[in-house]
C-alpha cells in the first residue's frame, strides 16, 4: 500500500472524490481500495471477493458493465477497473463512459510534461493505438514512438528510446520510473491526480482527443502464407496509398492461430469498411 501511495503527488489529497474501484476479484482486491481510503478518497469497492474461481467473472477492466453502473448510481466522480492481476487499467467517467488506455496515455503525457517529467518528449504505443492518438500528441509537440503489439515491446521500446511513459489502448500502462511492468493502481494514481488538479469532471479531463473510425477484422486460411501473394501485395499497396495522409493500415498475421488480422481506421469510416473489405477478399482468394 504505502509503495503505491508514494506514487501519488505528495501535495494532493483524494479528499472529498467518491472513486468506484473494481478490482476483478484479483490480485488487488485488498491493496487498491486501502490505497485510495487511506490517500483520503470515499471509496465503494466492487470485485473485492475472490473465492478462487471468480477472477475477471463480470468484473473488472474486461467487463466494465457493473462498473459503469456503480458509478451512476453511487453518483461517483470516477470509477476505475482493474484485471485480475492487476497491471490493466480501464476509467468510466461521471456519466459511466469507459475511457480506454489511449486516453490514459495521452492524459498522463500531457500532464507530465507541464511539469517536465515526460523524458524524451513522447510516449510509446503499439501499432493498435488510435491514430487521434498520435494527432494529438503532434499537436502539442509531442512524439508517438510505435511497436509491435505487446508490453513486452512496448518497454523494450522505451528503454532505448529513454521514454518513461507508455502501453496499449487496453490499459496496459508501464510508467518507468514506477515500474518495470504495467501497474493498473499507479497508471490509476496518476489519473486521479490530474483530475484533482485540474478540478474538473473526468469526462473532461480525460477526453484528450475524439478517436478516427477504426475497423478490425479477421480472416482465417487454411495454410501458407497470403500475405506473399503478389495479388494481395498489390492491393495492400492500393489501400495505403488511399489512405495515405487520411488514415493507416496495420495488417498483421496473428502469433497464436492461421489468422489475418486486418485493421484500418481515417477520417471516413465508409472508406476504411471499404478498404478492410477489399483487402479481406484477397486474402481469402489467396488463402
Amino acid at each position: 500500500i504505502n509503495s503505491a501511495k508514494a506514487t501519488f503527488p505528495s501535495e494532493l489529497t483524494l479528499d472529498g472524490l467518491r472513486v468506484v474501484v473494481d478490482c476483478a476479484n484479483g490480485a488487488a482486491y485488498n491493496v487498491a481500495p486501502s490505497a485510495l481510503w487511506e490517500l483520503g478518497a470515499d471509496v465503494v469497492a466492487i470485485g473485492v471477493e475472490p473465492n478462487g474461481r471468480n477472477i475477471n467473472d463480470g468484473v473488472g477492466s474486461t467487463a466494465p458493465q457493473l462498473l459503469r453502473e456503480t458509478v451512476v448510481a453511487s453518483g461517483a466522480q470516477i470509477g476505475i477497473a482493474l484485471d485480475g492481476d492487476a497491471d490493466r487499467l480501464i476509467v468510466v467517467d461521471e456519466a459511466g463512459r469507459v475511457v480506454d488506455g489511449d486516453q490514459l496515455m495521452a492524459t498522463i503525457a500531457m500532464g507530465w510534461a507541464r511539469r517536465g517529467l515526460l523524458k524524451n518528449g513522447c510516449l510509446v504505443a503499439t501499432v493498435m493505438s488510435n491514430l487521434g492518438l498520435e494527432r494529438y500528441l503532434e499537436s502539442h509537440e509531442l512524439g508517438l514512438i510505435r511497436t509491435k503489439v505487446g508490453d513486452r515491446y512496448v518497454l523494450e521500446a522505451m528503454r532505448s528510446r529513454g521514454c518513461n511513459v507508455g502501453g496499449e489502448q487496453s490499459g496496459h500502462i508501464i510508467l518507468s520510473d514506477y515500474a518495470t511492468t504495467g501497474d493498473g493502481l499507479v497508471a490509476a494514481l496518476q489519473i486521479l491526480a490530474e483530475i484533482v488538479r485540474a478540478g474538473k469532471p473526468a469526462s473532461e479531463v480525460l477526453h484528450r482527443f475524439d478517436p478516427l473510425p477504426q475497423l478490425l477484422k479477421n480472416v482465417r486460411f487454411a495454410g501458407g502464407k497470403p500475405l506473399e501473394d503478389a495479388a494481395v501485395k498489390a492491393v495492400i499497396a492500393d489501400a495505403e496509398a488511399e489512405l495515405n495522409g487520411k488514415g493507416r493500415l496495420v495488417i498483421r498475421p496473428s502469433g497464436t492461430e492461421p489468422v489475418i488480422r486486418v485493421m484500418a481506421e481515417g477520417d471516413d469510416p465508409a472508406q476504411v469498411e471499404a478498404v478492410v473489405d477489399r483487402i479481406c477478399e484477397a486474402v481469402r482468394a489467396a488463402a
